[in-house]
């Protein structure tokens, strides 16, 4: 079950301290947003899930975290500078700025309805900062608008280190930054978040089958984030809608509280990352349509063990905004129902491995010393095993401790009673049944393997 609309996730995020609006005490910051103590980790655990799968469970990729300062000449070769604008149109009325594609179909003004609107104008979407002591204009940086691009200036690099062959694959997960005209639905388009990139660099002549591969890879992982199968579409991108750089791109689409939208694309990019960050262009066959770059000086390209011919890789390219992914994932968890026909209880049904918190133990009386004594030895036991947060919930009120982990997505929340004095034995709580299973303090450990390990 989802939620009804955007306010009710936006609600429990700020409630339970997941999302908090960034400058909020002053008004706060448009398209900008602070994870508080549970988003943290939730934000985390989506990243060691997505880390996992691409780079530890597999031996054909490699991991990257370069710098968020970009040097101007990448984002000139890589076509950024040219073609990373949107077409921005002002309202003479009301004075608000809008993205020319988001203008009512009569041509008037989202916010007023006037028709009295600018021609559009091309904007930017980069952000400049000045390097050095000296802010003449001549020495400057962009924060990185993607991830990918030092993927590939790091191509050689990663090559030369690791000995890889083809096809193989380097993974990023980092902040970019894109100035949107206008943020927009909560977390889903903001101008500072975070990608999880994969490009993955094949020979020319095996790049559709790879494409086709890495779609169905990317479907059965977000059906293993808690995301149904049934709740995915494959949008395969129109020729017209492409990319500069694309061959072919599926997008995987999700029904947010919004609408119909990307979660993540998966493109194959062909040879135009590498052919146009390359020296010696026009000695390498490049199929893509490149501009000349006489800057570079590395040659980026594999060379074939048998033939010893050089040539520069097609690339394939699953990217995914880690906050629109916390979006869809939350939407998917969120459910209301009733119990046992009386009070409605709010509940994150997400997966163990992704919750914040990945047990609550709670002593039954606060005030009995060797209750909550025996409590704090559960949980420091249970939090050595590294497996993730382990939450004291000394509040003395069971039942509202129990309504309040159900709303986190707390699998598990274990009860040390009197029983526990005198038999060593704790209660434990199921998150999404409610049942109440008496086991041995020694038998903690592993449940919570198995719980977390699924």
């Amino acid at each position: 079950m989802a939620a009804n609309n955007m306010e009710e996730l936006v609600s429990l995020c700020k409630r339970r301290g997941f999302i908090f609006q960034s400058g909020e005490i002053y008004g706060g910051l448009q398209g900008l947003y602070d994870y508080g103590p549970l988003g943290v980790e939730l934000k985390n655990n989506l990243k060691k899930a997505w880390w996992s799968s691409m780079v530890y469970e597999r031996d054909d990729v490699e991991g990257l975290d370069a710098s968020i300062l970009t040097k101007p000449e990448v984002l000139q070769h890589s076509g950024h500078e040219d073609t990373f604008t949107d077409p921005l149109v002002d309202c003479k009325a009301c004075k608000s700025r809008w993205r020319a594609d988001h203008i009512e179909a009569d041509g008037a003004c989202p916010k007023c309805s006037s028709k009295k609107l600018t021609e559009p104008r091309p904007f930017n979407l980069m952000f400049k900062t000045n390097l050095g002591p000296v802010d003449d204009g001549t020495s400057f940086a962009y924060l990185r608008p993607e991830t990918a691009q030092q993927i590939f200036t790091n191509f050689k690099n990663i090559l030369d280190s690791t000995s890889k062959s083809l096809p193989f694959g380097i993974a990023q997960i980092g902040k970019a930054f894109r100035n949107e005209v206008t943020p927009r639905n909560f977390i889903f388009r903001v101008r500072e978040f975070e990608q999880m990139e994969l490009e993955f660099f094949v020979n020319k002549g095996t790049d559709e089958k790879w494409h086709e591969y890495w779609v169905d890879e990317r479907l059965l992982w977000w059906e293993q984030q808690g995301v149904p199968r049934n709740r995915l579409k494959k949008l395969d991108v129109k020729p017209g809608d492409l990319s500069h750089y694309s061959k072919k791109t599926i997008d995987i689409m999700y029904e947010f509280p919004h609408g119909l939208e990307e979660l993540e694309g998966i493109a194959n990019r062909t040879d135009f990352d590498l052919g146009s960050h390359t020296k010696n262009q026009s000695s390498l066959n490049i199929d893509a349509s490149i501009k000349k770059n006489k800057a570079s000086i590395a040659k980026l390209a594999a060379q074939d063990p048998e033939t010893n011919e050089w040539s520069v890789p097609y690339v394939i390219e699953p990217s995914a905004g880690i906050e629109r992914g916390l979006l869809a994932i939350l939407n998917e968890a969120y459910t209301v129902e009733e119990v046992e026909g009386k009070k409605e209880r709010t509940l994150l049904s997400l997966k163990p491995h992704l919750s914040p918190i990945k047990a609550a133990v709670i002593p039954l009386k606060r005030n009995n010393e060797e209750i909550v004594n025996i409590a704090t030895q559960v949980k420091n036991s249970l939090q050595k095993l590294g497996l993730g947060r382990i939450l004291l919930e000394n509040t003395g009120n069971i039942g509202k401790s129990y309504r309040k982990h159900d709303e986190v997505g707390t699998p598990i929340c274990i009860t040390v009673d009197f029983d526990t004095l005198e038999n060593k034995t704790i209660t434990v709580r199921d998150r999404d049944s409610m049942s109440q299973t008496k086991i041995n303090i020694s038998e903690s450990p592993e449940l919570l393997k198995d719980l977390v390990r699924k």
